[in-house]
């Protein structure tokens, strides 16, 4: 309809600068907090023309994409990711819970700050500074020779499209996603809100939304006349197309879940985390985030990685450290949004893929040096965490001392000169 072109011509005018396309390309992924399938697809249409107007590399861009996915749904109570974690915690105020863990979810919060301070300070490093480099001094947003969507950009743009019919879609669909959720959750059959959020069916509710939404837009372009109803109709054989290369990886990545789950990974760890978390109470938190890692970096699945820890761990502190427990929940979810951040096979990461239309192996070979710097100062934290619980019963006050080494790290790194100014704004 011509609503991102007329988006990007306002963008033209407001943001200026490279560091003003990400910062807004942030801002805009926290702010669409209900589901990472729905922030990865909406953040990447809605900033792909503005970044590429400033030579912000494909690569950048999904990075982007992806830390402002899974890391701002985990804390967010208002999301699907929370309904699946309440789920998980068996005898206790599931929702209660997540909030209370929100604080020492030090994954998610610290990528944030990494996000900001790579973008404020202007550091990139490892193979990101390569295609940020090139897309800088070449104009050339791909870099590698394998770039699958390039094509897909060069679209006729229709004239007649203005800033609301980007922002009037996008903003029908959160409305309808939002209503498709609580639905699913049963809001309308006498359930309170938060209830029906926690009870609700993301898959459902989302796919319900969208139809709504979708119908509604057409709706919206025929009465606009921006777009006939056969342009619409057109249009969906052409997004759907777009979509294949997505659609093919997620399938071979839930083979390989499925596959991986069939070969009993779920026991092997459960096993293994029971012996150890009567001798290493300290050292718990933090062992359950290396293990959340891993496991969510194999199967390539958050809420994999939620159903088989969080029982573990309530079950170790339930009874015995309730404190010593909210501590160690919010380090699996960190654990496994770190492992899901990194894996190839990820859905999210593959959906962000997607969103910024990138090719993929170059989005995780770009994003990974970035995610293990996120996570060592996270490991680092939660043993600092586990430490002022047991002695004072603070273990909050790791947050900003995790903060603080997050933030040094990033000008430590600048100094050291691996991320020098891709360009002088």
């Amino acid at each position: 309809a011509g609503g991102s072109a007329a988006f990007g011509r306002w963008a033209e005018v407001h943001i200026k600068t490279r560091v003003g396309a990400q910062i807004a390309t942030i801002i805009l992924g926290i702010l669409i907090f209900i589901d990472d399938y729905f922030n990865c697809l909406t953040v990447g249409s809605v900033m792909r023309p503005v970044t590429d107007r400033h030579n912000v590399s494909r690569a950048k861009l999904s990075y982007l994409i992806d830390a402002t996915a899974a890391p701002v749904c985990i804390i967010a109570p208002i999301s699907s990711w929370a309904a699946a974690v309440t789920g998980f915690v068996e005898g206790e105020d599931g929702l209660s819970i997540f909030v209370r863990a929100i604080p020492y979810n030090f994954y998610a919060l610290l990528t944030i700050i990494m996000m900001f301070g790579l973008v404020l300070l202007k550091v990139e490093y490892g193979p990101m500074k390569v295609h940020e480099d090139n897309a800088v001094k070449n104009g050339d947003i791909y870099t590698t020779p394998d770039r699958p969507y390039e094509n897909a950009s060069k679209e006729i743009v229709n004239q007649k499209g203005r800033v609301i019919d980007l922002v009037f879609p996008i903003v029908v669909l959160i409305i309808c996603c939002i209503i498709g959720m609580i639905w699913s959750g049963g809001f309308f059959e006498g359930d309170d809100f938060i209830t029906a959020f926690s009870n609700s069916d993301a898959s459902v509710g989302l796919a319900v939304g969208s139809f709504f939404a979708l119908i509604i837009s057409i709706v919206f372009y025929l009465v606009r006349r921006v777009l006939n109803f056969a342009d619409c109709m057109s249009c969906l054989p052409e997004g759907f197309k777009a979509m294949v290369p997505a659609i093919l990886i997620l399938t071979f990545a839930w083979t390989l879940k499925n596959m991986t789950s069939s070969l009993g990974a779920a026991e092997f760890v459960e096993v293994i985390m029971k012996n150890s978390a009567e001798g290493f109470a300290i050292f718990l938190p933090a062992v359950i985030f290396v293990v959340g890692c891993g496991l969510a970096f194999a199967t390539g699945t958050s809420w994999g990685t939620f159903g088989i820890l969080i029982p573990i761990v309530v079950q170790a502190f339930q009874k015995t450290d309730p404190a010593m427990m909210i501590i160690a929940i919010s380090a699996c979810m960190a654990g496994a949004v770190c492992g899901d951040h990194c894996s190839p096979i990820s859905d999210t990461t593959i959906m962000s893929s997607a969103g910024a239309q990138c090719e993929h192996t170059n989005h995780v070979s770009t994003q990974i040096p970035y995610a293990v710097t996120v996570a060592v100062v996270s490991f680092i934290t939660y043993i600092i965490s586990g430490a002022l619980q047991k002695a004072a019963g603070i273990g909050w006050a790791a947050l900003p001392i995790g903060i603080i080494l997050m933030i040094g790290t990033i000008v430590g790194i600048k100094v050291l000169g691996s991320g020098k100014e891709v360009v002088n704004d």
